[in-house]
C-alpha cells in the first residue's frame, strides 16, 4: 500500500512537473511568435513617401506639383494613381506623368498671341514683347494677313481657352508662309 501511494505520488509530481514544463514551453514559443508576428507588423506598416505629380499641356507647358503621400495599402494607393504613367521610383519618390488635354494654367490666367519681328505666331506671357516668348509655332506670310489681324497679333490676341486657342491656331494656319 506504502509502495502504491509512493508510486502513485511520484506519478502526479512528474505529471505536474511535465505538464509545467509543457505549458512554460510552450507559452514561451507563444511569447516569440507574438515577437515575431509584431517585428511583421512593423515592417508592414504605413509608408510616407514624396510623390510628384508631372502634368504636361497640349501648349508644351509641364507644372509639377510635390505631396507626401502615406501609403497604407498598396492596392488602394495604385488604384487612385491608374491614370498616371509612373516615370520614375526610388524608396522615397516616385514620379508620375499625366498629359492633360488642355492648355496650362499660366496660358489661360496671362496668355497671349502675337507676333514677332520676324513675322512668327508666337505665345507671350503677357503682352507681346521679344523677351516674354513661351512658345512660337510658324512662320506667317504677313503679306496674306488682313489689317486688323496684324494689329490685333502686334497687341496681342488673349488666350481665353482650348477652344480659342485651337480657333486662333486654325484660322492663322491658313497663312503659313510657304516653305523654301
Amino acid at each position: 500500500m506504502f509502495f502504491l501511494l509512493t508510486s502513485l505520488s511520484l506519478i502526479g509530481i512528474g505529471f505536474l512537473l511535465w505538464n509545467t514544463t509543457v505549458i512554460e514551453g510552450s507559452q514561451t514559443k507563444l511569447d516569440s511568435e507574438k515577437q515575431e508576428d509584431t517585428e511583421v507588423y512593423k515592417a508592414m506598416g504605413p509608408q510616407t513617401i514624396d510623390v510628384i505629380l508631372e502634368r504636361v499641356y497640349l501648349d508644351g507647358e509641364m507644372s509639377q506639383e510635390r505631396i507626401q503621400e502615406t501609403i497604407w495599402s498598396m492596392e488602394d494607393f495604385w488604384s487612385y494613381y491608374n491614370d498616371w504613367s509612373l516615370i520614375n521610383q526610388n524608396e522615397n519618390e516616385m514620379i508620375f506623368r499625366k498629359e492633360v488635354n488642355d492648355i496650362s494654367p499660366l496660358l489661360k490666367v496671362n496668355g497671349y498671341f502675337g507676333i514677332t519681328e520676324d513675322g512668327v505666331l508666337s505665345i507671350y506671357e503677357g503682352e507681346p514683347n521679344e523677351e516674354r516668348v513661351i512658345q512660337s509655332f510658324f512662320q506667317l506670310d504677313t503679306t496674306k494677313l488682313k489689317s486688323r489681324q496684324h494689329s490685333e497679333l502686334r497687341k496681342g490676341i488673349p488666350v481665353l481657352d482650348l477652344e480659342h486657342y485651337e480657333e486662333v491656331l486654325q484660322v492663322l494656319g491658313q497663312y503659313k508662309a510657304a516653305q523654301m
